[in-house]
């Protein structure tokens, strides 16, 4: 029988050297996002075995990134003694991918080298909310508080950040749907009057803290505060939810336009964000040693009418929060593309607190030339169970090393 390379090691030191120093990490968990939930590394990312051939490619876009997996013991074939980071391995090679590594000492060997475990999923992004909060002092307000204001008639707009499919499956009463992302662009048209209390809600926390230093940083003149604990919190107050409701941001007037477009670009300033031409996208992505996502932080039918080439439709509020979904590889650059880029700007101006390097590309409406929705770049393989033979370097099987 033909032995098998054994799998290098990667070690908590290495991968803590690397991201203090800004380099490309990319630390994958392999359960599924329940267990991923209940325990992980800070930055690391979940791909879960089963979705592995669906997703890798446009999550780890550069074939020689440095691929680390984990998978706290959890096996693919338990009778066999397969683990899920040995099916792992043989698919990641089969789809390309150079430089694969494992944990060492999988999950129990981070906690050893006393690394920090976090628990539930999108962990960097609801920190980094938590960070805002407390940085900025960003305004709240109680459900108890909010539904006083709607029994006394009070002047207040309800603005609803989550995708339309969550608002429409649950609100609060009374609430519009305008994605974090739309916020600054269509906020003078979804509340004419700059008097009226806004008030921004998400199913938690960390969207409408989002959403609402992001008007307060704009300049927006309306009072503004977040719905502390968003629909999750007006429940355990034992207050009410709305269903099935369409209420939506009205068009974009030429006045918001201009008025969002000053806003923006102010915001994006002060954050240090940076604008890069097509012609310099196009370098950057043909360098081999460097990971490259392209986002268009549009709505769902602006991308299909027209989107520029090779980028992928993600909502600018959505992406603050679930970075570490659609941009696995920290350390890689992040492109935002929009051509009216106000909402490009917003979205950077908070991916550059997180320390990411990011850029709005500037680009006409003209270059928005493919249509379209997105679609994934998957790859069914055919593999053999030879192919799953322990490579662990320790010589792992059913978890224990040899």
């Amino acid at each position: 029988m033909t032995k098998t390379s054994p799998t290098p090691l990667r070690h908590f030191a290495e991968l803590r050297d690397a991201l203090l120093n800004q380099q490309e990490v990319a630390l994958i968990d392999l359960r599924e996002e329940a267990a991923f939930a209940t325990g992980h590394p800070l930055f690391a990312v979940n791909l879960p075995l089963s979705k592995l051939e669906i997703e890798a490619l446009d999550r780890l876009p550069r074939r020689n990134t440095p691929i680390t997996l984990y998978d706290n013991g959890e096996f693919w074939d338990e009778e066999q003694g397969i683990r899920k980071t040995t099916r792992a391995i043989a698919t990641f090679k089969a789809l390309g991918y150079r430089d694969i590594a494992l944990l060492a000492g999988d999950l129990a060997g981070w906690r050893e080298a006393g690394g920090e475990i976090f628990i539930d999923v999108n962990a960097p992004g609801k920190a980094f909310g938590e960070w805002v909060e407390h940085h900025y002092h960003t305004p709240s307000f109680s459900a108890e508080q909010v539904q006083a204001l709607q029994q006394q008639g009070a002047d207040i707009a309800i603005l609803d950040v989550r995708r339309f499919d969550e608002f429409n499956t649950m609100s609060i009463p009374d609430g519009v749907s305008v994605p974090g992302g739309e916020l600054v662009l269509r906020l003078r048209d979804a509340v004419p009057n700059p008097q009226t209390q806004v008030i921004i809600n998400c199913a938690g926390r960390t969207r409408s803290i989002i959403g609402t230093q992001s008007l307060i940083n704009a300049g927006i003149p309306n009072p503004v505060a977040a719905l502390r604990n968003g629909t999750i919190g007006w429940t355990l107050a034992g207050q009410t939810l709305a269903h099935q409701q369409q209420a939506s941001f009205p068009p974009l007037s030429a006045s918001s336009k201009q008025a969002a477009a000053d806003n923006a670009q102010n915001v994006a300033r002060r954050a240090g964000v940076k604008y890069i031409s097509a012609e310099t996208l196009a370098e950057w992505q043909q360098e081999s040693s460097r990971t490259l996502y392209l986002f268009d932080v549009r709505t769902a039918e602006e991308y299909a009418a027209g989107h520029f080439p090779g980028s992928r439709h993600v909502p600018g509020g959505q992406l603050v929060q679930e970075t570490d979904h659609y941009a696995s590889v920290r350390g890689a650059r992040i492109v935002l593309a929009d051509d009216q880029q106000v909402r490009a700007e917003l979205a950077a101006s908070w991916l550059a607190q997180m320390n990411w390097e990011v850029a709005v590309l500037d680009a006409a409406a003209v270059d928005f030339t493919e249509q379209g929705n997105w679609q994934a770049k998957r790859r069914r393989l055919r593999l053999s169970k030879k192919c799953f033979l322990p490579s662990y370097s320790s010589g792992w099987r059913r978890g224990v090393p040899a």
